[in-house]
């Protein structure tokens, strides 16, 4: 009877703190859940402000309300027909592009020499470039711009001049790849190596087909890089509209108080414009882009 009771009070005591830790686990649940959620609206409020005053039609200039009293496809249809936005957008987008191939190429093809290849100097150049890299771009503005100049790649050129400069300095950001090349076992490269495979017939045929997480990363981060830069675009192409980025051309127009009023919503359906490629890219390829980011977080 005794050690009847005992297992009946002891499986009793155990269902008590199986339900006590439920019930703490759902109430810290849903306390986070409520914290994300908050967080969450808090954050896109800014967006969805946005997208309210772009498609707002009675008033071109900036309101006191967010949510309009006439809805209109107007200033997107204003924006692409009547104004230098298509050139901005397209500037933007070519440099864009051509950044993401060519800097995806030169990240990937430097990241997998020095996780694979030993050769004299590997380390002195990995430091040399990690402490070069930890110095503002801005610093080699002035430098860079008369070098451009004298090139004829400023003003109305400054995007193959943009293009020149996003690419230059491309294989210092071999971090995040060349960590993640090093998760790759070397037995891979070995077994292609005896079968005949030269370096490169490895590094296409074999790493590549593996890597399409860090592939994606490289390509996404050197897509963002000329798609959001102001400063150095700005510095470059001057006063010059021809070789403006989107960034730089909207900025123009709030620059002065008439142009706030008179096209504070055409700058807002620029700004949509500008964010939805970037957004469409992130949604669809947010498993990839995390996958390479923790997939390159470790010690090279």
């Amino acid at each position: 009877m005794n050690n009847n009771y005992v297992e009946k009070s002891s499986h009793a005591e155990f269902q008590r703190r199986h339900m006590g830790m439920k019930i703490k686990n759902r109430i810290s649940n849903t306390i986070i859940y409520i914290i994300l959620i908050v967080m969450t609206v808090i954050w896109l409020f800014p967006f969805f402000a946005i997208l309210c005053e772009s498609l707002r039609m009675e008033s071109t200039g900036q309101v006191g309300y967010i949510f309009p009293h006439q809805w209109g496809f107007g200033n997107y249809i204003k924006l692409w027909t009547e104004t230098d936005f298509p050139k901005w957008y397209g500037n933007t987008m070519l440099m864009a592009l051509i950044v993401a191939v060519l800097q995806t190429v030169i990240v990937l093809a430097m990241s997998y020499t020095l996780s694979r290849l030993r050769f004299k100097g590997r380390k002195g150049l990995m430091n040399f470039m990690l402490v070069l890299g930890m110095f503002p771009g801005f610093l080699t503005m002035i430098v860079l711009y008369t070098v451009l100049k004298d090139m004829g790649l400023t003003g109305p050129n400054a995007v193959p001049g943009l293009i020149l400069v996003y690419v230059a300095s491309s294989g210092m950001g071999y971090y995040v790849s060349k960590g993640f090349f090093d998760t790759l076992p070397r037995s891979l490269d070995e077994a292609a190596r005896v079968d005949g495979a030269t370096r490169f017939q490895v590094f296409y045929k074999v790493i590549l087909p593996l890597s399409k997480p860090i592939i994606i990363y490289t390509i996404l981060v050197a897509f963002m890089a000329p798609w959001g830069d102001f400063i150095f675009a700005k510095y470059i192409a001057r006063t010059s509209t021809a070789g403006w980025n989107v960034a730089v051309g909207l900025k123009s127009w709030i620059d002065s108080k008439t142009l706030h009023d008179t096209n504070y919503t055409m700058f807002c359906a620029g700004g949509v414009c500008v964010a939805l490629p970037v957004t469409l890219l992130f949604m669809f390829l947010q498993k990839y882009y995390v996958e390479g980011v923790t997939g390159g977080a470790v010690k090279g």
